[in-house]
């Protein structure tokens, strides 16, 4: 009668490393680390003798130095008495204020036009078609450059809203006149708009390397809060409307929630709006935006749009015309059919390829210096680099500040991208 015996365990050879399955993965693994590594020391070595030979040393010492150069735009206070690290700072922040409306514009326009490239009006569609490919194959240096162009070359000149006592006798009307209630003005050096202006703000704090608005802190904290109770109360309603099928109405609260506070706050700081005047040769009070930037955030919105509407029509084919079909057999209408069932369902395929231009629109603001839009790129990568000669520190830090940015933003999207996914019960 036979026995089952246990199989005797082979003893480990060197030439299992290669030719046994269960180890092979883990020593393909453990060379390429080994190569990098090797790869990365003879990097920083190459660097270091070369430093040594040109009798430089990396030191970002030279961050603390006087800048010695003005922002035309800036967000927080400087002068050209600042530091480079001031200097670094306004560039970072004028970097991600256009990528953070540029993002918001792009994606409003790529939703509408994306939209609109599925209508069954022949005309609508071919529209959106036209614009699609327009500015999708053309640079987006181009569009930059034509925009700014435009502001420039065909925007009116200051002297132009000019209104003399004879002409106010002779009931002539300037050459230009301002807008929105005589509000904004858009000139040929640039756009006038009213400030906002609190006659008792809260102040700031200085924390030695930046100053902290309290006014702004206070602002961003109130809306968040409303922000937060807001989707509360919408979560509560949604609750009730799953266990009694009837949904309560809530949109007064809604508005209530969101805007008395900051209203509130506003009054008691006392909020009152800068409005730009003509003084002299130029408009002066109020809030004045840079050409730059107006043509920066212009080309990189149109530009954006474009793919994001190539991606929300994608994302809308993916699903089903069964979807749409139920929605209507249940007698919603085309619009809400759009907002309430596909376009929910659809940011699944929407979000991760949106991701991606995300990403893109915030590294293409560095092409605002073409523009001399003095951000990131224009500051730390552009002057300061120039000045100091600190070419391996500014580009290094410039990288490693944009790396940053990209991961923040992923990591935001990808949050939001799994509260949208579909949750197995």
């Amino acid at each position: 009668m036979a026995l089952a015996t246990d199989v005797p365990k082979e003893s480990f050879r060197l030439s299992m490393l290669i030719y046994d399955s269960r180890y092979r993965a883990v020593t393909i693994q453990v060379v390429v680390l080994l190569c990098f590594g090797l790869f990365v020391a003879w990097l920083l070595n190459n660097v270091v003798q070369n430093l040594a030979a040109r009798g430089k040393v990396f030191d970002y010492g030279f961050l603390w130095a006087r800048a010695g150069y003005d922002i035309n735009q800036q967000l927080i206070p400087y002068t050209n008495d600042s530091n480079h690290f001031r200097a670094l700072l306004v560039g970072l922040l004028n970097t991600l204020v256009v990528a953070f409306f540029g993002c918001i514009f792009a994606t409003i326009l790529g939703i509408f036009v994306g939209v609109l490239r599925l209508s069954k009006n022949w005309l609508v569609s071919r529209l959106m078609t036209v614009y699609v490919e327009m500015f999708r194959n053309v640079p987006l240096l181009l569009w930059i450059l034509l925009s700014y162009v435009i502001f420039s070359e065909a925007m009116p000149e200051p002297k132009a809203f000019r209104v003399t006592d004879e002409m106010v006798a002779a009931g002539q009307e300037p050459a230009a006149s301002m807008l929105f209630f005589d509000s904004v003005a858009i000139t040929n050096r640039g756009t006038s708009i009213p400030a906002p202006l609190f006659s008792r703000g809260l102040g700031s704090v200085d924390l030695g390397f930046v100053s902290l608005n309290l006014t702004f802190l206070a602002t961003t904290v109130v809306l968040g809060l409303s922000i937060w109770a807001n989707r509360r109360l919408r979560a509560s309603a949604r609750a009730t409307q799953e266990a009694t099928g009837i949904r309560p109405v809530i949109w007064w609260k809604s508005l209530l929630i969101l805007l008395a506070p900051i209203v509130l706050l506003f009054i008691a700081m006392g909020f009152h709006l800068d409005y730009p005047a003509l003084k002299g040769f130029n408009f002066q009070g109020g809030l004045q935006v840079a050409h730059s930037f107006t043509a920066l955030l212009i080309a990189l919105t149109l530009y954006t749009a474009a793919f994001i509407a190539e991606i929300v029509r994608a994302g809308i084919q993916a699903i089903s015309r069964g979807q749409s079909e139920a929605a209507f057999a249940l007698g919603l209408r085309p619009g809400r059919t759009m907002s309430l069932v596909i376009l929910p369902q659809a940011l699944r395929v929407i979000i991760p390829p949106l991701i991606s231009q995300y990403l893109n629109l915030t590294k293409n603001t560095s092409l605002g210096i073409a523009v001399s839009y003095l951000d990131l790129r224009g500051t730390l990568g552009g002057i300061t680099l120039n000045q100091t000669g600190r070419e391996l520190e500014c580009m290094l830090l410039m990288m490693v500040i944009y790396l940053i940015i990209s991961l923040c933003i992923s990591a935001v999207m990808n949050f939001y991208n799994k509260t949208v996914q579909l949750k197995a019960r």
